[in-house]
């Protein structure tokens, strides 16, 4: 049950995201445990998967997270806002003539090309500074990074100043994939032509393969945010729960129709009720007839289409006092976002970072 002031911001609001920093905290501290040895770092990019990358990267820098990764140069910029002093990797390197705004703003670039590694070696000659630098190599992905015919010619790499070389699994949610091996023995040739820079292969899903894939540090971005490892593999802590407001509810008669496309008709006399969240919030329109919300451990399936701002919701099981107002539960004990993304067909990656910027916030300190 929710009771709230009226002067709490979530008792305006039709729909809310509680992020728990607890939990997610929780979970670096259990993948932390996981890479003993290795230095567990932080992936924060695309707002931390949604959920805020300033509120979840102070977290995390409160438990010990000292190095972060994000996608691209505005992320790292907005990071280093909120964590001064932390060791910022920008995943996709740079676009040419940016080179200047990384140094300036201390991140490392991940340098994926050789034009990005000339370019950033001629950037550094003229300032007449060794900024830092990473290496991402293709170790079998065909999508970012240098390939083993790339790096002949060693005199190219000389005077970089690596902090790192990485690369990333392909499979490394399918354990029993050969493609997992492949990838780090492939890796570790690759890597042994830059002795004695720290590397790095395992992301989230490659910590849970072991030891082997563990190298010297470790980079959690999806397992921080509670998304299983693999298939039915629960080790991690959920970490959002999303409470939608029940709208109105009406009462349709046998061969009603509802929604856009009037796709959906009442086999019989149905209450039905329409809440204020849709796919513009990243509830997709490819859930309706497949997704449910609950009221405590009662299902109550999504009928007919997903609209931009509403979905509207089967309430037969539900109790018959219930009442523009009350609360429905989207995401929470009953539904993680790895349930609610089956639902669409998709990954809980996809859920948690669709989850829209309407949604009235509430965190959970990490403390």
């Amino acid at each position: 049950m929710h009771i709230f002031s009226q002067d709490d911001a979530s008792a305006r609001a039709g729909a809310w995201l509680t992020v728990s920093l607890k939990a997610i905290a929780d979970n670096y501290d259990l993948v932390a445990g996981l890479g003993a040895g290795a230095e567990c770092a932080a992936v924060v990019k695309a707002d931390a998967y949604g959920l805020g990358a300033a509120q979840v990267a102070q977290a995390l820098a409160g438990r010990g997270a000292g190095t972060f990764f994000v996608a691209h140069l505005d992320e790292g910029i907005a990071l280093r806002a909120v964590l001064p002093q932390a060791r910022i990797f920008v995943l996709h390197g740079f676009m040419p003539g940016c080179e200047g705004s990384m140094a300036a703003h201390g991140l490392i670039p991940v340098l994926n090309s050789l034009d990005q590694v000339r370019s950033w070696k001629r950037f550094c000659e003229q300032a007449g500074q060794a900024f830092p630098a990473a290496l991402q190599f293709d170790s079998g992905m065909s999508r970012f990074g240098l390939s083993i015919e790339d790096l002949a010619e060693p005199a190219l790499f000389n005077g970089l100043n690596l902090q790192l070389v990485m690369s990333h699994l392909a499979c490394a949610d399918m354990p029993d994939s050969s493609a997992n091996e492949m990838q780090r023995q492939r890796f570790v040739t690759m890597a042994a032509a830059f002795p004695g820079v720290p590397r790095s292969l395992a992301a989230s899903s490659g910590i849970f393969l072991g030891p082997d894939y563990h190298f010297e540090l470790i980079r959690p971005g999806a397992a921080l945010y509670g998304i299983a490892p693999s298939e039915g593999r629960r080790v991690l802590a959920p970490v959002v729960s999303l409470d939608a407001r029940i709208a109105q509810i009406r009462t349709i008669q046998a061969g009603d129709r509802v929604g856009y496309g009037l796709s959906w008709t009442a086999p019989k006399a149905t209450r039905i009720a329409t809440l204020g969240l849709g796919y513009a919030d990243g509830f997709f329109r490819a859930q309706a007839g497949q997704a449910s919300v609950w009221y405590g451990r009662t299902r109550l399936p999504v009928i007919g289409r997903v609209s931009m701002d509403s979905i509207s919701v089967d309430m037969t099981e539900a109790p018959g006092d219930l009442k523009a107002g009350d609360v429905l539960s989207v995401l929470g004990p009953q539904q993680d976002v790895d349930a609610l993304a089956r639902s669409a067909g998709t990954i809980g990656y996809e859920v948690l970072t669709a989850l829209g910027s309407r949604f009235h916030r509430v965190y959970v300190p990490a403390g």
